[in-house]
């Protein structure tokens, strides 16, 4: 610049506001003095895709690494994070899973969320949970909210009256898909049978069972509170379990066919 200008080092600096002293430092790769925040960054939100610059900045802290947050803050919008990320996490490639009727009782759960509006507009969702075996439903959940420690609770709760399944089938939600989740079935030995996204006839039991119970509860009423919508639910799941007919149990309720199935003792 000064050899094209003709002009002295003294004035280039002066026009540029630049120090003669910062002139005369030689460069520097700032892509090699950072390539360590660089690559402990793009660990972190490989796996954490919404995560913003704090929540980046407090992991490597408690990774033990020493850079202050104005040097990780600096890579951070160099390497374009402050920007809003689009992406969306891929949901993992699932086998199909064959809908077989088995007779056992407790050896397959199927699980699965539905949801409405109250007449307030204000939203609710509900889990439901079937026995596979008897198409028995052991329990509803309620909530406007149903998150995975939710859905744990609630199957607890239900493993300590109807005992323990031996399998699960459900879809790819985020709560059941969730580490807490999964674990939790780990730990308790139950296998997860998780449907090929967008394939939910292969988990058509509890499909039809929503069907029955939107038609039957969701769809005939106007509810003006959560605890309307769980006083009917009760009511009708006792009278669905107890009372109503199933066609693919010979025209017996549940609870019938289920006594059926445990008096004959039939092995998986």
């Amino acid at each position: 610049m000064t050899e094209e200008h003709r002009v002295s080092v003294k004035r280039a600096c002066q026009a540029a506001r630049l120090s003669r002293a910062a002139y005369y430092r030689p460069e520097t790769d700032r892509g090699a003095r950072d390539r360590e925040v660089i690559e402990a960054l793009n660990e972190i939100v490989s796996k954490e895709l919404r995560w913003g610059f704090w929540k980046c900045f407090d992991r490597l802290r408690q990774m033990g690494k020493p850079w202050n947050h104005k040097r990780v803050h600096r890579v951070y919008c160099q390497m374009k994070l402050n920007q809003k990320r689009r992406t969306k996490r891929r949901l993992p490639t699932r086998p199909r899973q064959p809908l077989m009727a088995t007779q056992v009782i407790n050896a397959v759960w199927a699980l699965d969320f539905m949801h409405d509006t109250l007449y307030s507009g204000r939203t609710f969702r509900t889990l439901n949970v079937i026995d596979e075996a008897d198409r028995g439903c052991p329990g509803i959940d309620l909530s406007t909210s149903i998150p995975a420690a939710r859905v744990i609770r609630f199957v607890e709760q239900l493993i300590e009256i109807h005992g323990k399944p031996a399998a699960i089938r459900c879809d790819n939600g985020p709560e059941l898909t969730s580490y807490d989740f999964t674990e939790w079935c780990k730990a308790k030995d139950i296998e997860l049978r998780f449907i090929q996204p967008g394939k939910p006839d292969q988990n058509a039991y509890i499909e039809r069972f929503n069907r029955t119970y939107r038609e039957e509860v969701l769809n005939a009423y106007l509810f003006d509170s959560i605890s309307e919508v769980r006083e009917i639910t009760d009511d009708w799941l006792g009278r669905y379990n107890e009372i109503r007919p199933h066609d693919a149990l010979g025209s017996l309720p549940p609870a019938r066919y289920r006594e059926r199935l445990l008096a004959a003792e039939i092995p998986l």
